[in-house]
């Protein structure tokens, strides 16, 4: 808020209070100038009104509704006081609210100040009704933004908005487009250019350590660890942050960015001319403090003295540190807007790397989301499945586990707990947290903590007995000397983890050992140090003999001090890296060669867009680069906690992890070389449920996580030939499941063969038939003279004698793996082969009749039906039967089939008929030719018995018929192969009956009553009955 300014008479003095810029921005101070005698008339002078009595009445604008109404003041004193209102800016993110209280007067010169808001950009149009001087001592900051230059976009660069004078002239509307952050560097640049005086509001902040150069490079470590807590009341001014527990790690830290910062300066490549100096603030580990001592370092806030002009701020080109993420989140936040880069060296919170909310923060370490992905692959490697978890409770822990939960869901992990965890929890807390991994089956704890954090729980969890897990650790604390030193019950023994690569820095080492150095870049650091290394004072008093006089003289080789442990090099190296690529971009920007142009910092903005694309070499071959989030790229080394003889801890490397490989390249491991928690080298094993063998699946256990799982059989014809299968994979339609589902196998191709027992004895019959068939005609060949044999139609008899031996032979057809060609050729075979053969059958019948019928008085029958005409019949009766098996074989004929439903696990090869009206015109023209064949046998059964062999035909008709009405349904019902069966067996059958009816008898009386085979026995007549 800004108060309206307190007249005295004669002299007047105006106060205002500090802007109060709302996050990102900074809390800006201001304070009006304090104006001597002659009083009030200066303002009307620079304003150049007219000679009359100043009334002056604050009136309010009349702005849209996306402005605040400006607050009017009206004069409280006659002409001439003058009440001037100060003008309040509130720049909120990302709109920009501005109250304006204009100066009403008689010719009504108009000041006004208006934006329309925009989501992050913002139009500013500047209305100038009348010419007025520069510059002008004003009261207020609106004043002040009347006479800075105009907010435009210089078309001469073509991108970024730039501050370019702009004439002031009568109704003159100039038109802006600003960011948040351009509009407050427009208000800082006109400070400078007006001279305006300013003071700092507030407590000061100065740096631990600090160096003069033409250009500074600024440094926020956390040289305390902790800070005093007070209670606020709210009623007074609270007192400054008193930090506490020094941290020798920040001294490193600083040491790393002084080294770098002198060798720079020695350098003769690199920034020729141009020398770097350093400003190293103390955050205490606070989120305020690095905030404050951030402004102190874009700001150059320290105490200036009265009516100093604020012409020269000492900026800072770029910020190294800070070491932890929640303080380097709010100090990214707060200086973002004016395009100040944050380089950390340690901050890996994935949050960080979302350029919307930290548009100028860079690092050289990977982001936890790289850190998380390689923990939970590293976890995947070993097969854990179902793992504990224990995270920070700030922004590094809950950013990094959500991170790493979100992975491992992917690869199938799960988590049986995450509890978070901090540094001032309560024991009932630490309680809860020790009680819930005590009742867990997990065997291995992820822990997303520092090495603070364990340090606190590794008492806690030795007086529970929590021993003999295995921890799975970040970079936070894996690589801790201290930490190691602490776990003296060995809890984290075989501990496994990621750190970042230890690469060494020529020279750094014996700089930080050098501790002498610090004194001359910050006294009063130095000496705190040097008593805490030392356990000395260098001033004692009161005579105390607790500590013994520091007498500068000694040595660090003589101590045993966390500070002369180099295992955190690879961070000091982050430091080192930061210094190097602001130096980089710098000599890039300067054009630098055999010496720079300028040794003058640059516009934050333009440093900031080429600090995010340098690219450069160490001198140890490291390649720096950041990549579009501001990130390196990712590199780890996995680390393996080992017990050393002298039972102290040693950080072994035993594999590697690097982000640019492919993803089964990324992770390489020497697992013989790991010694695991409880000193072994089993891999331990953590799962909820175990894995299932090929051959069943996973089925979720209800209520519970993915990997708490039941194995489920695979069911028939079904396979799974991985471990942990989710699923079973159904078999290609030709091969079915084996007994342990874990192949498929072709499946059993079902016919009738040779091979099988059925198949033998068909064939074995089929062969018999008609090699008796065969001995019957070569019978009847051999005694084709007698009388018998000539009696009963010779011709038709070998006739009849070959159409049954082929009749037998058909039948192997049926029998063996089919084909297509025998799947017509034996339907086919079949039915012309019994067509002929009935045909016969009914010629013979017919002759009987006729011959018979001859014999009456006046009956010439006979020489309608002799030889020629027998053997057309049997031929017209054979090729009605060829036509139809013709019509059948072309219009569909039958083809091999590959039955697949009547056995799950069998394949049945059947014949399919093609045309079902092409197999039964064959069946039915067989069955009419054999009807009629009947039917003319029996008008002919009462004929002599000696020369009728009516009767035979009559019986043998009847068998056929039977076996084949028999046929019918026996055929339609019988599954696969026994379908071939049945018709072999009904071919066989009915071959037989026809053979042994009708030929049997003869051959009878041929060999066996040779006495009975002559004409007259023949001839004689029947007795009469």
């Amino acid at each position: 808020m800004a108060t309206s300014p307190d007249l005295l008479d004669p002299p007047l003095k105006a106060v205002a209070t500090p802007l109060d810029l709302p996050d990102p921005l900074v809390n800006t101070m201001a304070m009006l100038p304090e104006l001597p005698d002659p009083p009030l008339n200066v303002v009307a002078e620079h304003l150049d009104l007219p000679d009359l009595p100043l009334n002056t009445m604050a009136t309010p604008l009349d702005l849209p509704d996306q402005l605040l109404n400006a607050v009017a003041t009206p004069p409280d004193h006659p002409d001439p006081p003058l009440n001037v209102v100060a003008a309040h800016l509130d720049l909120l993110d990302p709109p920009l609210n501005i109250v304006a209280a204009p100066l009403d007067r008689p010719d009504s010169p108009c000041l006004s100040l208006c934006q329309s808001p925009v989501p992050t950009r913002f139009a500013v149009p500047l209305l100038f009704p009348q010419p007025l001087p520069t510059p002008v001592p004003v009261y207020g900051l609106v004043p002040s933004l009347v006479h800075a230059p105009g907010l435009v976009t210089n078309p001469a660069r073509g991108h970024a908005p730039r501050l370019v004078p702009t004439p002031v002239s009568t109704s003159r509307i100039v038109s802006a487009t600003v960011s948040t952050s351009s509009v407050v560097m427009a208000i800082i640049n006109f400070s400078r250019a007006n001279g305006t005086a300013c003071t700092l509001r507030g407590e000061s902040a100065f740096p631990q350590l600090s160096k003069y150069g033409d250009i500074i490079v600024g440094g926020i470590f956390a040289f305390h660890s902790s800070w005093e807590i007070t209670d606020s009341s709210y009623v007074v001014k609270p007192p400054p942050v008193k930090c506490t527990s020094l941290d020798v790690r920040a001294l490193q830290y600083s040491q790393s960015l002084m080294f770098a910062v002198e060798e720079i300066n020695n350098s003769s490549s690199l920034l020729p001319g141009v020398s770097l100096g350093y400003k190293i603030y103390d955050t205490c580990m606070s989120k305020a403090v690095g905030v404050q001592v951030a402004m102190a370092l874009v700001n150059g806030n320290e105490k200036s003295v009265s009516n100093e002009f604020c012409t020269k701020p000492a900026q800072v080109q770029a910020i190294i540190g800070e070491t932890y993420s929640s303080v380097s989140m709010a100090v990214a936040k707060s200086i973002g807007p004016f395009s100040i880069p944050l380089i950390s060296h340690s901050a890996t919170c994935e949050c960080l790397s979302d350029k919307r909310k930290y548009p100028s923060f860079l690092r050289t370490i990977s982001s936890d989301y790289h850190l998380s992905r390689a923990i939970a692959e590293m976890v995947r490697h070993f097969g854990w499945t179902w793992v504990g978890a224990i995270r920070r409770d700030d922004d590094y822990g809950n950013s990094g586990m959500a991170a790493f939960t979100e992975v491992a869901e992917q690869l199938g992990i799960c988590l049986e707990y995450s509890l978070p965890f901090f540094n001032t929890y309560s024991q009932g807390k630490v309680l809860g947290i020790i009680e819930q991994i005590k009742s867990s089956t997990s065997r291995v704890i992820v822990g997303f903590v520092d090495a603070g954090d364990l340090e606190i729980l590794l008492d806690a969890f030795f007086e529970h007995n929590i021993i003999g897990y295995q921890w799975v650790g970040t970079e936070a604390w894996i690589v801790d000397p201290e930490l190691a030193k602490m776990d003296k019950h060995s809890i984290l023994q075989g501990a496994i983890g990621l750190a970042v690569p230890n690469i060494e820095v020529t020279g750094l080492n014996d700089f930080i050992l050098e501790l002498n150095k610090v004194k001359s870049a910050g006294s009063a650091i130095f000496t705190k140090y040097w008593e805490t290394l030392f356990h000395c004072k260098y001033t004692v008093q009161n005579d105390s003999e607790d500590s013994s006089l520091c007498t500068g003289e000694e040595k660090l080789s003589e101590i045993n001090s966390i500070f002369v442990d180099m295992s955190l090099m690879p961070y000091f190296n982050n430091v080192y890296k930061g210094v190097y690529a602001i130096a980089h971009t710098l000599h890039n920007l300067l054009g630098c060669k055999e010496t720079c142009s300028t040794n003058n910092q640059l516009d934050p903005l333009t440093f900031l867009e080429h600090l995010k694309m340098v690219r450069f070499k160490t001198k140890g071959g490291e390649e720096v680069y950041f990549d579009k989030n501001g990130d390196p790229v990712a590199r780890y080394e996995v680390i393996n906690w080992q017990t050393s003889a002298e039972e102290h801890h040693e950080f072994v490397t035993v594999g590697l992890y690097d982000y640019t490989f492919p993803v089964h390249k990324r992770l390489t491991l020497n697992v013989s070389s790991i010694v695991w928690a409880q000193i072994t080298n089993k891999v331990p094993k953590s799962v909820c449920s175990e894995n299932c063998p090929p051959g069943t699946r996973k089925a979720v256990q209800k209520g519970k996580p993915v990997c708490c799982f039941d194995c489920i059989p695979c069911a028939e014809g079904e396979i799974s030939n991985i471990t942990d299968s989710i699923k079973c994979e159904q078999c290609y339609q030709d091969y079915w499941s084996n007994s342990q589902r874990n192949e498929c196998i072709k499946k059993e191709t079902e016919y009738l063969s040779y091979e099988e027992t059925m198949g033998i004895l068909l064939t074995i019959v089929s062969v018999v038939g008609a090699f008796m068939t065969l001995a019957i005609l070569v019978v009847f060949y051999r005694y084709k003279d007698t009388p018998i044999v000539k009696a009963h139609n010779s011709e038709l008899s070998f006739l009849l004698l070959f159409s049954l031996t082929l009749c037998f032979l058909c039948s192997l057809t049926f029998i063996g793996q089919p084909s297509e060609w025998s799947y017509m050729l034996r339907h086919t075979a079949f039915g012309i082969t019994f067509v002929l053969c009935i045909s016969c059958v009914l010629g013979k019948t017919i002759v009987v009749l006729m011959a018979f019928r001859a014999t009456l008085p006046g009956s010439n029958v006979m020489k309608w039906f002799g030889p020629p005409q027998q053997r057309l019949s049997v031929l017209a009766f054979t090729l009605i039967q060829v036509l139809i098996c013709v019509i059948w074989l072309i219009i569909s004929p039958p083809f091999p089939f590959k039955n697949q439903k009547l056995y799950k696990d069998k394949i049945i090869l059947e014949c399919k008929l093609g045309s079902s009206i092409g197999f039964w015109a064959v069946l039915g023209y067989i069955g009419l030719l054999a009807s009629l064949c009947f039917l003319l046998a029996f008008l002919a059964r009462k004929l002599p018995d000696k020369f009728n062999e009516a009767k035979f035909i009559t019986f043998s008709m009847l068998i056929f018929c039977a076996v084949w009405i028999t046929f019918i349904p026996v055929y339609v019902s019988s599954p696969g192969k026994f379908t071939v069966a049945v018709e072999i067996f009904a071919i066989l059958a009915s071959s037989f009956g026809l053979l042994f009816c009708i030929f049997l008898p003869k051959c009878y009386i041929i060999i066996l009553k040779p006495e009975k085979n002559t004409k007259k026995q023949l001839m004689s007549k029947m007795p009469n009955k």
